[in-house]
């Protein structure tokens, strides 16, 4: 749309990278994947090099979110915790002067995003089990990490995380909302007056998915980071076994009500309730009340969904994003699930 600022200036990000001894020469751009409105992923290809820039949307940007230097650190938290399945930050730039907003850039990794199509070398339904197996198994390595020393003790807040997300996120509910959604905020007040007890706290990432973690290329069973942190912090792990499970198709079972990792309905990757009893098997932790965790997993899909939503229909989105239409009837069905699956 014309008068949006570009999202990437690249002589700017050129002169960036120099700063930071990273490369040399012009910088090609490209987007990668298809956006939705949220951050935005970029390959930057100089002197035969490549690296990743991570930059949230256009500005203004609801408080508290989109926070990159944030998102940086929690990641090299996370690594020097021992968590290696990770992209290497190489820099941050807090420096609005550059793209009038804050960024990091990565290392590139050579490998698969998984979203609406398998790569070659998952044909059998035993490499797609694996695949499975796997996705719990790094959320367990993740949820391992030890949260009360280092730099990942500077995370931690007190008292409850599920009562701090339920009220965070009521909170940007109205900030957010484009229309009145009554089941939205039903799901809030019965997620309110039904907090659990938190369990100890852990690393959670906060968006877990198959569509935000990458597979490696020559063997795409496995894992080999997990990106998007945006989300993360330090609280309940139950809160990314309930969102693994509502973002999870499973087959012949349950399609995501938001409709990511459709492959997961593919035969042979695991049903809901073998990802569940692998992760306590794994981490020896009892994940009920599972159902509430799930639910609030779908009303915080609702909520930010609804923010994306807001930027499209008020054009700040520009053509570069390509899908958040959907999220018209996509947030009140989302916020539907909640509702049906704690009623």
């Amino acid at each position: 749309m014309a008068g949006l600022a570009p999202l990437i200036v690249e002589d700017r990000v050129a002169a960036f990278l120099d700063a930071h001894g990273l490369g040399s020469g012009p910088v090609t751009a490209t987007r990668i994947g298809d956006g939705g409105g949220s951050n935005f992923t970029f390959l930057i290809e100089r002197g035969g090099e490549r690296f990743v820039l991570r930059r949230p949307p256009r500005p203004p940007l609801p408080p508290s979110a989109h926070d990159m230097v944030r998102e940086a650190s929690l990641q090299n938290a996370v690594r020097a915790a021992g968590f290696e399945r990770l992209p290497e930050i190489v820099a941050v730039c807090d420096d609005t002067s550059v793209l009038e907003v804050p960024f990091y850039v990565m290392r590139y990794l050579d490998g698969h995003v998984i979203t609406a199509a398998l790569p070659a070398g998952l044909e059998t339904e035993a490499a797609r089990h694996a695949l499975g197996i796997d996705l719990v198994d790094t959320l367990v390595e993740i949820h391992a990490a030890d949260v009360s020393t280092g730099a990942l003790s500077a995370f931690a807040r007190p008292g409850s995380y599920p009562e701090r997300q339920v009220r965070r996120f009521t909170q940007l509910w109205e900030i957010n909302k484009t229309r009145e959604l009554p089941q939205a905020e039903d799901v809030g007040r019965w997620l309110a007056a039904h907090l659990p007890e938190p369990l100890p706290p852990t690393v959670v990432h906060g968006d877990y998915r198959l569509g935000n973690v990458m597979v490696a290329r020559d063997e795409p069973a496995r894992i080999v980071a997990v990106l998007d942190w945006e989300m993360g912090a330090i609280g309940d792990p139950r809160a990314d076994v309930g969102y693994l499970l509502a973002m999870y198709t499973e087959p012949h079972g349950r399609v995501s009500a938001l409709g990511s990792s459709p492959v997961t309905g593919e035969p042979g990757f695991p049903s809901r309730a073998q990802l569940v009893e692998r992760y306590t098997e794994q981490s020896g932790r009892d994940v009920e009340p599972l159902a509430w965790f799930e639910a609030l997993a779908l009303w915080k899909a609702a909520v930010f969904c609804e923010a994306i939503y807001g930027r499209y229909i008020r054009g700040e989105l520009g053509a570069e994003d390509t899908r958040a239409g959907i999220f018209e009837h996509a947030v009140p069905l989302l916020a539907q699930t909640a509702l049906e699956l704690v009623s």
